[in-house]
């Protein structure tokens, strides 16, 4: 068989069997393996960012990698603002990057350029010199390293940058997967440090793996034994919360909230987080969070094995088996009146069936998650990197995981725009996926970001960089012309009948929040 055959068939032996793609040219032979090979399923998407945002969402919820499939360096450029949401939220992805035969690069072609420096930006590994040959095993080499945990904000994103000689030469075999290594384990000494410290005084803080149920289990029970606290970060990739799940509360977003909410916390314990730092610079104000009076201890390394560190921990202070707090499920009312993001999430969290998927982007969407524990038990998928436009496209890749589960897409009008493509693959696919469009025409988080520099009045020229009501845009319209049929709606009453109407049915749909 030839290279890029080889490939294929050695990433669906191993179980990578989802390839979201937009291909160019130098990709034809791939096109032609995804063919031969009926185990892979292709997802096309007319922009590179869908793709790249669907296999995270993806990763997300299987813990597995999809591939993407992308056309040299401006496919991958145009696919990177969604990779480093990705790379923040620790998601295994690998990326298929078709680049001009190896013996080609020397003349310089116009598509031709440094995929290699534009991969690094994201990827925790990169190859780019593959033989027909060596392209299988290359893969599976990409694969290990799409499983294995990294340090801080490494990732675990594979990028193999494959020259096209490489995928049609007729020299190549398949290849087996080699399990990587798994999570360190964190050493008993550390976790008998940790327990001497804590008390009602005392907070851990919790990402990567200690995000998990069973993680978060023995966080309670901890916290039942010591009255320490137990948050989670800011950002968390992945949260299965709802009612009967354990509670956990969250750091907020603006720094000088952050530093109100650890107020009084003497002992800040690390359990695969790092200490919290502002998003941004502010004038004045710290950019590591944490009061200058509070200590921080490491009981966890992001790629160490933080559930087990947190089960050792509960097993120390004799509480592994005890009880621990769950969210409870709240009698929640339909809202009524004034359409906002609070009765419009008010109307999420009462409706949304149990197992529902919610993604968060940029807009008023984060505003459900609060509600939403308390609801049916469900699964949010947040916004890690900042790089907004990820909500569509981690839908669509969610509703490709798990085809059973409804799928809400929350968006900010602006922030949708960025990857409004994800529509054309949700209705090409048929997708459960719910989209609700926050529109307020504006940038309204840059409006307030403005206003935090010490501004008292918007001025007319820095007002027209955050309005997006010239002109304004149909998002029904918008999304009726790609397939996805949607409803505008101004009242809560009408949000409540159109969100019912959603969920009730099969494939897409859109509701345009006017607020």
């Amino acid at each position: 068989m030839n290279g890029a055959e080889s490939l294929i068939r050695s990433f669906t032996a191993a179980g990578v069997n989802v390839c979201f793609a937009n291909p160019g040219t130098s990709e034809m032979h791939l096109v032609q393996a995804v063919d031969a090979v009926p185990e892979m399923r292709a997802v096309l998407s007319l922009f590179e960012g869908v793709c790249t945002g669907a296999a995270d969402g993806y990763g997300r919820m299987t813990g597995m990698p999809a591939t993407t499939l992308l056309h040299l360096g401006p496919g991958l450029g145009n696919g990177i603002a969604n990779l480093h949401n990705a790379r923040r939220a620790s998601t295994p992805v690998i990326n298929l990057i078709g680049n001009h035969a190896l013996y080609h690069m020397d003349y310089d072609a116009p598509l031709t350029s440094d995929i290699g420096t534009l991969a690094e930006n994201v990827s925790s590994w990169v190859k780019g010199d593959s033989t027909a040959s060596s392209l299988a095993t290359d893969g599976m080499l990409a694969l290990q390293s799409a499983l294995t945990a990294k340090p801080g904000s490494a990732g675990q994103i594979s990028t193999m940058i494959i020259p096209a000689d490489a995928c049609w030469n007729e020299e190549g075999a398949a290849a087996s997967y080699i399990n990587g290594p798994e999570r360190r384990k964190v050493d008993d000494k550390v976790v008998s440090e940790v327990a001497q410290l804590l008390d009602n005084n005392s907070m851990i803080l919790i990402n990567s793996d200690g995000l998990s149920i069973e993680a978060r289990i023995a966080a309670n029970r901890i916290s039942e034994k010591t009255g320490c606290r137990v948050s989670m970060t800011p950002f968390p990739s992945r949260v299965d919360g709802g009612a009967g799940l354990p509670g956990c509360e969250r750091l907020p977003y603006f720094p000088e909230q952050v530093l109100a909410a650890l107020n009084g916390v003497e002992k800040l314990i690390l359990a695969g987080a790092e200490s919290p730092v502002s998003f941004f610079a502010y004038p004045n104000t710290p950019s590591v969070l944490v009061p200058e009076d509070c200590a921080v201890v490491r009981l966890s390394e992001s790629e160490e094995d933080t559930a087990q560190a947190l089960a050792s921990l509960a097993d120390f202070l004799g509480v592994s088996g005890g009880g621990y707090s769950i969210n409870q499920l709240a009698d929640l009312e339909l809202p009524t009146g004034e359409l906002s993001t609070r009765t419009i999430s008010a109307a999420i969290a009462a409706l949304i069936p149990e197992g529902a998927i919610l993604c968060g982007d940029s807009g008023g969407g984060g505003a459900a998650f609060g509600p939403c524990q308390s609801a049916r038990p469900n699964t949010w998928l947040n916004l890690t990197g900042g790089s907004i436009g990820q909500g569509g496209p981690v839908a669509v890749g969610a509703a490709v995981a798990c085809p059973d589960r409804p799928v809400l897409a929350l968006l900010g009008d602006g922030a949708s725009m960025y990857t409004n493509q994800s529509f054309w693959t949700q209705a090409r696919e048929g997708l459960n996926v719910t989209t609700v469009i926050f529109n307020n025409s504006k940038y309204g988080i840059l409006e307030t970001e403005y206003l935090r520099l010490g501004v008292n009045e918007v001025g007319e020229r820095a007002a027209d960089l955050f309005d997006l009501s010239r002109p304004s845009i149909d998002f029904v319209q918008l999304g009726n012309s790609m397939g996805v049929p949607g409803q505008a709606v101004e009242t809560a009453e009408e949000f409540v009948v159109a969100l019912e109407r959603s969920l009730s049915e099969s494939g897409p749909s859109l509701i345009e929040a006017r607020l």
